[in-house]
């Protein structure tokens, strides 16, 4: 018994100064700024409950900053406060009037939420979208709040990214300064929802467990999301679970309508491509700084093909890239040096935030000298440094292919002898895991986890170089060229880029997991194709068995040196579990299948001069401009 107490004094005391600082950071807020709540009409009459923000010190103008968000701007009532302001507590202490609001539909906003709403270009009277919210709140914020300089800035991170993006589009005049991080862009291509067609089903049975649950009126609480697993066995428990119509039959009833949408659009058609933002990214006069991370595995795709069309839809505009090497939203927390076992020898995050964020933002709405900031900042892991680029990808760079070999071996030169390939089994029924860890709910951190694990799984092919003789880096965008046949009528394909680590490479820091670096196997990338897809997102078309097929698709972005002494590796694999959904491996309509459907197939890789199995890279030339 004496053993428990001491043990829990020595928690209370281990964790006391982070609750004291949360506290002085809450007594900060309230001891310098006023809050008030309102209820902001729309032009079609519904009220979007909004939370402001003002600093008590009336001597000069501030600029507004907003975020929405459809995961509440609580704490709610005017004598509660949020411990922090703005994107990170430099803006906290530097003043600005802050405005969070609950997105239509969401919490105590009134009217309809609509998951990823369309942007309608052509609205007439009363019609409405997310960037016609965004322009009447401003509107309203302008007439009714006093002491503001007239200048509006806006962020959000994922979710609230997305609204961001929408601040952008037909744009309140006020509007100059916005910043979309990790942003939803495009739920079926490549983020959170799906890959390249590919259900990402644990995340998604999860989330949309409470995020498309039906509200039933405006409350201060969230749905909340199925916990009904009774096993810590994430990849045992779907397994169980049988084909997607077990979800809606077991769990759901027909009675989340975002999951109902989820299964009836299993193609990219027209419903999909209307939840994109990236066509209206026109004429954007505001400045934008997109933020993302390499390793983010829910919005990679979105920070990524936010700024493309920033950057290629408005040539003149002031558009800023930044990519880090970080996980989902982690730029703004914490030091950013490293993520799990993988270190980055510097402090990233604060780095991030005092040199680029906070200057943008203050320049733009504040007036603050330029920062003079390049248009991509970009940090390359295994070198661990940053680089500025005057565009993304960089054109410091010359195009390269990565071949794999019948023999295991992977490198630079293109195969030489014909009929060259390498085979495996795939068994829905033994899906290859994406994690070694039992995992229940959504893990992020799989994408930088050793993939020994499933190297030596037999339904798995592993590719891998000799130890390098210099340095190789992998800088801008990324691509498979598959060559493929199988014994069924369908197939998803899996490809990882991964770094391996020396033998005697050692754990940097305080190794208190007991990692073993030697010879670890770091996931730089990882993506996978529905091969029915290959031809056309928006019509399938089924694979014939025996015939070779080529399965072409994009694995986003990487910027990371392979250090001289690392081998580079490639694997690819069919399942990838229970991260994505099991392809029956039949063409057919996958969410709507019956158990019985399910086949074993055979795949085939093939390694030739004529089908020659490879990853599209860009290998940097130049060392470029240090941001450092």
């Amino acid at each position: 018994m004496r053993q428990t107490v001491i043990f829990g004094a020595l928690i209370i005391l281990a964790i006391s100064p982070r609750l004291e600082a949360q506290r002085r950071g809450g007594d900060d807020v309230r001891a310098n700024y006023a809050k008030r709540e309102a209820m902001i009409p729309m032009r079609d009459g519904a009220r979007l409950f909004t939370a402001i923000y003002t600093p008590k010190d009336t001597s000069k103008p501030y600029p507004i900053m907003m975020s929405r968000s459809p995961y509440s701007t609580s704490p709610y009532g005017e004598k509660s406060f949020r411990r922090r302001l703005g994107p990170s507590s430099l803006f906290t202490r530097s003043g600005f009037i802050f405005v969070y609001q609950d997105v239509r539909g969401k919490y105590m906003s009134e009217g309809d939420f609509v998951p990823v709403r369309p942007h309608n270009p052509n609205k007439k009277g009363k019609q409405i979208d997310e960037s016609s919210d965004t322009y009447d709140t401003i509107e309203w914020l302008l007439k009714n709040i006093p002491n503001h300089n007239g200048r509006v800035g806006t962020w959000g991170i994922s979710a609230p990214g997305f609204y961001a993006t929408h601040t952008t589009i037909d744009a309140h005049p006020a509007l100059k300064a916005a910043s979309p991080q990790a942003p939803v862009t495009d739920w079926w291509l490549g983020d959170d929802r799906h890959h390249n067609g590919a259900l990402m089903l644990q995340a998604s049975f999860s989330f949309v467990s409470s995020y498309g649950a039906v509200r039933p009126k405006p409350s201060t609480r969230g749905a909340p999301g199925f916990r009904n697993y009774g096993t810590g066995d994430g990849y045992q428990w779907y397994l169980d679970q049988g084909p997607m119509t077990a979800f809606n039959d077991k769990h759901f009833h027909e009675k989340n309508p975002l999951w109902n949408d989820l299964m009836e659009h299993e193609d990219y058609d027209a419903w999909w491509q209307a939840r994109t933002p990236l066509p209206h990214l026109n004429d954007v006069k505001a400045a934008t700084l997109t933020v993302g991370g390499f390793f983010d595995a829910q919005d990679l795709y979105g920070p990524l093909k936010t700024f493309g069309a920033y950057a290629k839809r408005n040539p003149r505009g002031q558009h800023h890239l930044v990519m880090g090497p970080w996980s989902h939203g982690s730029w703004s927390r914490g030091a950013g040096d490293r993520y799990e076992a993988i270190w980055f020898k510097e402090k990233t995050g604060p780095y991030y935030r005092e040199k680029i964020e906070f200057p943008f933002f203050a320049h733009h709405l504040k007036g603050a000298p330029s920062p003079e900031l390049p248009v991509a900042s970009v940090f390359v892991s295994g070198s661990n440094q940053w680089h500025t680029f005057d565009q993304w990808p960089p054109k410091q760079v010359k195009p390269a292919k990565l071949y794999v070999h019948a023999d295991g071996d992977v490198g630079f030169n293109k195969p030489k002898k014909e009929g060259g390939f390498r085979e495996y089994v795939s068994d829905p029924d033994k899906p290859v895991p994406h994690t070694p860890k039992k995992v229940i709910r959504r893990d992020d951190r799989y994408v930088v986890q050793d993939q020994r694990f499933a190297a030596s799984r037999p339904d798995v092919l592993v590719f891998e170089s000799a130890p390098l003789t210099e340095d190789v880096s992998v800088v801008g965008e990324l691509f498979a060229h598959l060559y493929v046949t199988t014994t069924g009528t369908d197939a998803d394909f899996v490809v990882k880029l991964i770094d391996v680590y020396p033998p005697d490479a050692q754990y940097e820091g305080q190794n208190t997991r007991g990692v073993k670096m030697g010879n670890f196997q770091f996931m730089v990338r990882g993506e996978i194709m529905r091969a029915k897809y290959r031809n056309s997102f928006e019509h399938p078309e089924p694979m014939k068995p025996g015939e070779v097929a080529k399965v072409r698709f994009d694995m986003q972005d990487v910027a990371h040196t392979f250090l001289a002494g690392h081998r580079i590796m490639v694997q690819i694999q069919s399942t990838w579990f229970p991260l994505a959904n099991r392809n029956p491996q039949v063409f057919v309509k996958q969410y709507k299948a019956s158990a019985d459907v399910y086949r074993k197939a055979t795949h085939r890789v093939y390694m030739s001069p004529r089908h020659p199995s490879h990853l599209e890279m860009s290998i940097l030339k130049a060392a470029g401009k240090r941001g450092r």
